[in-house]
Order: structure tokens, then C-alpha cells, then sequence
């Protein structure tokens, strides 16, 4: 068993923690049985905390996808363990159908979701805000605010869970899940006694006379939920009772809201009720504070769902106050900060504002940088082929992973991304109505994780699709996770390989070609002989992470390449290519070797221009 003080961390330790380590503590202090998760930023640390730790106190999945993560963990909790399930914020959509029924017929040994969302899209393609699905499925909701509240909530969550015998959500965002804090460990307990399952298919079997028995039987769990919320200790007044200003708030606003008070020197001038859980809202505690005001300022991140309930209430209980919320500087776009506060806060006060100064100005004129492909990333290999092959006669259906970073120029390997798993599915349809030629490509995680399905349906109603597989052996976006596709080797014992090329063929693919991505020649006659066919044809394109290589298997080179011929060559492959690991030394393009993974791709690209050394 590990040593990590997340393990043998005694009650009144303090450690300082990310709050995704601290997601973790908290769940191993209530005692939690099963983990399932499907990796996304900015969730991905907890599981992989967890798998850091190879305890053998709760059983880890790294589950295909967010759906089948969800239902693991809800037979875990059917079955009378605490379970815990771990997504980003759009993994909930795919997990939304088992969350909703879950909630219906609950789950006796408690079940806590974690739902990650992502304000100023970091690392998402949107910016939903998931306290709508605590709302919509009727899942009691906690928001930490710091890596202490992140750990306590988490362990209040599973007590709930428990007591309700219904799920939990607990929604954390970026900063939250990636900001450090000081946290006091409670105690490590045991694993809690499990829950015996009676079966009861009145209350377990979800056919519509089930649903609604059991719908009764959830708006009774959510009322007792809400009296809990009435004395949760992670609901906090303060400032002087005799002020008739005030100002709701929850998440990690309330950090930015301390701070632009303290910066102000407003601290006085306001009352604050602070709400670490959101769902349901403590309408009595709520109602008083409201009635005890004239005016309350509403903050909250994304969209108006505090805003709304306070308004609401305010109108039932007739209180004559002014409600002020989202407006021309409080959007539901992006993050909030200490700066906007103040500027909001100011105007709120009616006080002058005070300006910020910050250590380090930013510079003008500097480029931006873009995420980028790596250096000897075997994506950027297979794009190039694709384009000197396809050029602009076909049509680019991208997927979610970090080949969809080869949107950018010269590659420009993306003309349309949906969802997580779509590219087949959406090049499918796109192909159909345009008549078109169109290239899918899909990494090998996503594949998985729901691009099996789009295949199946391709094959079914006989599209006309051309589908690259790109297979780097990894999870390589979210920190190199596991997935099906990993070598046995990795996986070890705990979980089985699964060989895509079996999968492709056994759903019915007979024009498939299996290749190396870094020999360019081979991918590019591959692709020439499944350009004019009809019907679904697959490429699978093989080729370990480098990053990931470099890391588990200890993989470098010896060799790197270099300039040998400065000219038209060079020049193109630069254009065409663009690996990281180029760059230019007054005219003359030159290799930085230290970013160079010795891919040997430009020598294949331009062989005149280049030359392979011994790195050195």
C-alpha cells in the first residue's frame, strides 16, 4: 500500500493540497468503495490521484465513457458501497439518461457525482453550467470554494448521499479543482458497512408504474434536503446585522468577492451570505437575509440560477427588496475575478474604484501561441499525408482529443467538431446531403468511448465515409489515462486490451488498412487505395505518444535531425509540415534539438534538406 499522506495522514494532519487531492481525501475519509471516471479536464486529477495511490481500500475504473462510468457506480451504490464517479462538465450529457433514473429510484449505499465545469473554456468546447442538471434531475448540490471545502464537502456529500439514499452532485470548476489550500485531515475511516440490497423491483426496475411511485418518492428526498440545507454548516452569514446592503453569493466568487472587499476597504458596508450548498437553496435562511435588506447583490459564475431562486423567493415571500444580479459586467460568459468585482462592487457601493496594479505588466506586441501539436506527434505525420493526398477536395470531420489541435494551419485537419465521439457520425450525415468526400478522424480513447457506435451506424446505413483512426496507445490529451487500446503490458492485470483492428472487423469493416503513422509512404499508399472505393473504409494509423513513450516506456532516440541544405525543400517542408522543433536563425531554418524526438518525418518530407545525426 502506498505511503502518500492521503493514506496515512492522521486527524488534525495539514497538507497542502490540490482540491482534486483533496476530493480524494475526502472520499477516503467517508469510506468510499468503488471510483469510476471517465478522464477530462478538469476533473482527471482525482481518479489518477486515486490510481497513484493502488490502495487496496476502493476498486478504481477507468470506465469507456461517462454514461458507463455513471451506471458502474450506480450498481456500486445499488449494491450498498459509496461510489464516487468523476467527469468533466460535457461528460454529463452523455451520462444524463442513468443520472436522471438514478435519481429516481436512489441508491442505498450513496453515490456522489463530480462534475467538473469549465467557466472561460480552458480546456472545453462550451461553458454549461451543470448546476442546470442538479436542478433538472433533483440532486442535492455542494460548490467548494477552496481545497479545505473541497475535502469537507466531498466527505458531507457521501453522509447525504447516504441518508437520502440519493445521489449527490458536487460541481466544482477550474479554479477550484486546480488551486492549492492548506486542509485539516479528519479521520481516515474504514470502509463504511454496506447497505444490503433488498430486492424490490417496485422501487429498483424503472417501468412507468415504478417512475411514478419513486418520482413521489424523490420530491420527499429533496424536501428533506432542503432542511439539511437549512443548518449546513457550509452556509455563512457575516457582517454587521444593522447593514440593509447585501450581497448573495456562492462558488469561487466567493473568493473574489473577499478579496475585493478587503481591497476596497468595504468590509463594513455589507452583509454576505455565503452558500457552499446551492441545491436545494435554505429558503428560510435565504427569506430572512432577503427581508432583512433593502437591496441584495447576486454573484454567481455562468448563468442566473441563484439569481432566479432568489428572485423567486423574494417574490413568494413579498419582500420588498431591490435584487440586483447579471448585467453588462456580470455576464454568463467566462470567469469572474477580483477586478471585475471591484468594478461591480464599486458601482453597487456607489464608491470610487480602486485600481490594481499588477507586478508584471503584460508586454504589447507579443505573438500569441497557440496550443500546438508536439514535436514528433504522430498526428502531425498523419495529417500531412492526408493532405497531400485529400488536399481541399475533402471535407475534415474532427473528433475531441488532442489531434484536435491539427485544426491549425498548414495542417488544417478540421472543417467541423461537434461532441465527443461525433466525427463519424457528423461526417456521415454530412457526406450524405453534400456528396462530398469526407475523412473522419477519431483518436483511439474516443474511439471507445463512443465513435464504436457512429461506426456500427455508418456500416448499417451504408455511408460513404472515409474513418482514420488515429492510435497513440494513450489518453494523450487529458495525462495519459488508460483506455482499451493501451498494450496489455501497461494495463497489467487490472484490465483487458482490446485490439482495434478486431473491434473495426468484427462490426463489419472490409476496407481497412493497419499502418505505422511515422512511415509516410505507407500511410500515403494506404490512403491512395481507400481514396476512390465506396462505402465505410478505415485507416488505423499506429504510432505511441511521444511524451507518453519518452515517459512509460523509456523510450528516447539517439538520433535527431538536422538542416543539411538550406533551400526550396526546407522551405516547404517548414510550410507544410511546421513541426514545433523547426525554427528560423536569421534566414537559415535550423532544429532545436532539445524539442526534436528524432520522428525522422521531415527527412521523408524533404530528403534533400534533411539529415539524421546522433543527438549530441
Amino acid at each position: 500500500m502506498s505511503n502518500h499522506p492521503l493514506l496515512t495522514g492522521g486527524r488534525g494532519e495539514r497538507h497542502l493540497l490540490l482540491s482534486n487531492e483533496a476530493i480524494v481525501r475526502g472520499a477516503l475519509e467517508a469510506g468510499v468503495s468503488l471510483v469510476s471516471c471517465y478522464p477530462g479536464t478538469p476533473s482527471s486529477e482525482v481518479p489518477d490521484t486515486f490510481r497513484k495511490l493502488g490502495s487496496d481500500r476502493y476498486v478504481l475504473e477507468y470506465s469507456v465513457n461517462e454514461k458507463v462510468a455513471f451506471e458502474v457506480a450506480a450498481g456500486a451504490a445499488l449494491a450498498g458501497g459509496m461510489a464516487l464517479v468523476t467527469m468533466k462538465h460535457v461528460g454529463l450529457n452523455v451520462a444524463a439518461d442513468p443520472l436522471f433514473t438514478a435519481a429516481y429510484s436512489g441508491m442505498p449505499g450513496g453515490l456522489v457525482l463530480l462534475s467538473a465545469d469549465d467557466p472561460g473554456c480552458h480546456a472545453s468546447q462550451n461553458e454549461q453550467d451543470n448546476r442546470h442538471y442538479a436542478r433538472a434531475a433533483s440532486l442535492p448540490c455542494f460548490e467548494p470554494a477552496s481545497a479545505a471545502e473541497a475535502k469537507e464537502m466531498t466527505r458531507e456529500a457521501f453522509r447525504m448521499a447516504r441518508e437520502l439514499q440519493q445521489p449527490v452532485m458536487l460541481r466544482t470548476t477550474t479554479r477550484v479543482n486546480h488551486m492549492r489550500g492548506p486542509v485539516e485531515f479528519g479521520e481516515l475511516a474504514a470502509e463504511r458497512p454496506r447497505t444490503p440490497f433488498e430486492r424490490n423491483p417496485g422501487r429498483f426496475v424503472a417501468v412507468p408504474a415504478t417512475a411514478r411511485v419513486r418520482h413521489r418518492a424523490l420530491v420527499a428526498a429533496m424536501k428533506k434536503a432542503q432542511e439539511l440545507a437549512e443548518s449546513s454548516r457550509f452556509t455563512t452569514e457575516h457582517g454587521d446585522p444593522s447593514v440593509r446592503v447585501g450581497i448573495v453569493v456562492s462558488g469561487v466568487s466567493r473568493n473574489y468577492l473577499a478579496d475585493a472587499l478587503a481591497t476596497g476597504g468595504w468590509t463594513g458596508r455589507v452583509r454576505v451570505l455565503e452558500l457552499g450548498m446551492t441545491w436545494p437553496l435554505p429558503e428560510k435562511k435565504l427569506g430572512a437575509f432577503l427581508s432583512s435588506c433593502d437591496r441584495v447583490l447576486v454573484l454567481e459564475e455562468g448563468d442566473p440560477l441563484l439569481e432566479s431562486g432568489v428572485r423567486e423567493l423574494a417574490q413568494r415571500l413579498r419582500c420588498a427588496v431591490r435584487i440586483e444580479g447579471k448585467d453588462e459586467l456580470l455576464t454568463v460568459q467566462g470567469e469572474y475575478s477580483t477586478t471585475l468585482l471591484l468594478r461591480r462592487l464599486a458601482q453597487y457601493l456607489d464608491c470610487p474604484c480602486p485600481t490594481l496594479t499588477s507586478a508584471a505588466p503584460a508586454e504589447e506586441g507579443l505573438p500569441n501561441r497557440p496550443p500546438n501539436l508536439c514535436a514528433g506527434c504522430s498526428h502531425r505525420a498523419v495529417y500531412y499525408a492526408v493532405r497531400q493526398v485529400f488536399g481541399d477536395d475533402a471535407y475534415y470531420s474532427n473528433d475531441i482529443g488532442c489531434y484536435t489541435l491539427g485544426v491549425l494551419p498548414p495542417l488544417r485537419a478540421a472543417d467541423f467538431l461537434v461532441c465527443m465521439g461525433s466525427s463519424i457520425s457528423t461526417g456521415s450525415g454530412f457526406a450524405r446531403i453534400s456528396g462530398k468526400p469526407v475523412v473522419a478522424f477519431i483518436g483511439d480513447s474516443t474511439f471507445f468511448h463512443s465513435g464504436m457506435t457512429g461506426l456500427a451506424n455508418a456500416l448499417f446505413n451504408k455511408h460513404d465515409l472515409m474513418v482514420v483512426i488515429l492510435d497513440n496507445g494513450t489518453t494523450a490529451m487529458t495525462g495519459h489515462q488508460p483506455n482499451p487500446g493501451m498494450a496489455q503490458e501497461v494495463l497489467g492485470d487490472d484490465a483487458l486490451h482490446l485490439d482495434i483492428e478486431s473491434v473495426v472487423r468484427g462490426l463489419g469493416v472490409t476496407q481497412f488498412a493497419r499502418v505505422k503513422a511515422f512511415n509516410l509512404k505507407g500511410v500515403m499508399a494506404a490512403l491512395e487505395e481507400l481514396k476512390d472505393k465506396k462505402g465505410v473504409r478505415v485507416l488505423l494509423a499506429e504510432e505511441p505518444c511521444a511524451l507518453y513513450a519518452r515517459r512509460q516506456f523509456k523510450k528516447g532516440t539517439t538520433q535527431v535531425a538536422e538542416v543539411r541544405e538550406q533551400g526550396p525543400d526546407a522551405q516547404r517542408c517548414l510550410e507544410t509540415l511546421a513541426c514545433p522543433a523547426f525554427y528560423r536563425d536569421g534566414d537559415r531554418l535550423a532544429v532545436d534539438e532539445s524539442l526534436c524526438s528524432g520522428c525522422m518525418v521531415c527527412l521523408q518530407v524533404a530528403p534533400k534538406a534533411f539529415k539524421a545525426r546522433k543527438r549530441g
